[in-house]
C-alpha cells in the first residue's frame, strides 16, 4: 500500500482558458475550514492568461501547485496527471469554473471518517453568471451501487472525495462522460458511494457544458452502456429507459425554476 499524507486532501483542478473563473475556484479552496489540503491545478495548454493568474496565487500560497502540460489532451488526461502527482490520501475534484462552500471538505471528511467509507459525494446547486444566483438544491441518494448508477449519473464530479486507502486504483478514460465512466468502474469493484445531503458545492452552467446538450448526453450514455460496460442490448434498453424517464422528470422541475429566475432578472 502506498503511503500518502494521511490527513491531506488533494484537490484536482484541470484548467483550460480558465482565467475568467479560476480565481473563484481557488478562493473557495483557500477559504476551506478544513486546512489539510493541496490544490493541484493542471493547465492543459491554455492560450489565455490562466497560468499567470494561477502563479500569482501560487506565490502567495504554497499549497497551490501548478502543473503545465506541453500537449493538450483534454480534461480526463489532466485529471489523471493530477491524481498521479497527488500527495494526499484523499482525492477531490473541482473544475476551474466551479466553487465550494467553505465547510465542504470539513463536513465531508468527517462524514467519511464517521462511516468508515471510501467514496462520498454531496448535494450541490447549479448557477449561471453570479454564484449567488443559484437554482434549487440537487439532492443525492444515501447510497449508490453499480446497478443503481447504471440508471444515470447522480454523482456530481465537483462533490466527490475518494479515500485512496479504501479505493486503491482509479483513472479517467479519454471518453465523453469520463467521470461517470470512472464512477462505474469503481462501483463495479463492489465499492459503494455514499451521499451527503448538504448544500456544499456550486456547479457553473456554461454553453459548452456536456450537461447542456441532452441529446448528445443520451447518445454518449448509450455508448457507455454498450461499448464501455458491455451490457446486452436488452439490459442497455432497460437502463436507458430508466435514464430517459429520470431526465424528463428532472427537466420538468428545472424549466419553471429557470423561467422564474428570468422573470426576476436577479443581478449580482
Amino acid at each position: 500500500m502506498v503511503n500518502y499524507n494521511n490527513t491531506l486532501v488533494s484537490v484536482i483542478t484541470p484548467a483550460y482558458n480558465s482565467a475568467a473563473y479560476i480565481i473563484e475556484a481557488m478562493e473557495s479552496v483557500i477559504s476551506q475550514t478544513y486546512l489539510q489540503w493541496e490544490m493541484i491545478i493542471i493547465d492543459d495548454c491554455s492560450t489565455d492568461n490562466t497560468v499567470e493568474v494561477v502563479r500569482q496565487y501560487q506565490n502567495k500560497n504554497s499549497k497551490i501547485r501548478l502543473i503545465k502540460l506541453e500537449v493538450n489532451q483534454g480534461v480526463a488526461n489532466a485529471r489523471n496527471v493530477g491524481i498521479q502527482n497527488a500527495f494526499g490520501r484523499f482525492i477531490a475534484f473541482l473544475d476551474s469554473d466551479d466553487v465550494w462552500h467553505k465547510e465542504k471538505l470539513g463536513y465531508q471528511i468527517a462524514f467519511m471518517s464517521k462511516k468508515n467509507i471510501g467514496f462520498s459525494f454531496t448535494a450541490y446547486r447549479q448557477f449561471s453568471g453570479c454564484v449567488n444566483n443559484c437554482g434549487g438544491l440537487i439532492k443525492v441518494p444515501d447510497i449508490v451501487d453499480y446497478t443503481k448508477l447504471l440508471h444515470g449519473n447522480v454523482i456530481g464530479c465537483l462533490t466527490v472525495v475518494i479515500d485512496r486507502q479504501k479505493v486503491s486504483f482509479f483513472y479517467m478514460r479519454k471518453e465523453k462522460h469520463e467521470d461517470y465512466i470512472m464512477w462505474l468502474s469503481i462501483l463495479k469493484q463492489g465499492v459503494k458511494a455514499y451521499g451527503l445531503n448538504e448544500d456544499l458545492a456550486r456547479y457553473r452552467l456554461l454553453n459548452t457544458s456536456l450537461s447542456s446538450n441532452k441529446k448528445k448526453s443520451a447518445v454518449w450514455t448509450w455508448y457507455i452502456y454498450r461499448n464501455i460496460e458491455g451490457l446486452s442490448f436488452l439490459k442497455s434498453m432497460d437502463c436507458f429507459l430508466y435514464y430517459s424517464f429520470k431526465g424528463l422528470k428532472d427537466t420538468s422541475k428545472l424549466v419553471p425554476n429557470l423561467l422564474w429566475k428570468k422573470i426576476k432578472n436577479i443581478n449580482c
